[in-house]
């Protein structure tokens, strides 16, 4: 697994500890720590959805090898 590999993968699992957050507790911790609306929680965001689309990357690269 490469660095951005691993680094996406952080921030896959810090976002879905955040959808966890949100959906048990009403507590968003992106916006808790930047601000609600500000430049930066739109960054993270941003970064998280794009850490996703490397994480399907890996798991499609993953299947290709089980075959």
């Amino acid at each position: 697994m490469n660095t951005l590999q691993r680094i996406a993968l952080i921030l896959t699992i810090v976002g879905a500890l955040n959808w966890g957050l949100v959906g048990i507790f009403d507590f968003n911790l992106v916006t808790f720590a930047f601000g609600e609306g500000s430049v930066l929680t739109r960054i993270v965001y941003i970064l998280i959805a794009f850490c996703g689309i490397v994480n399907i990357g890996i798991l499609i690269n993953g299947l290709e090898r089980m075959d």
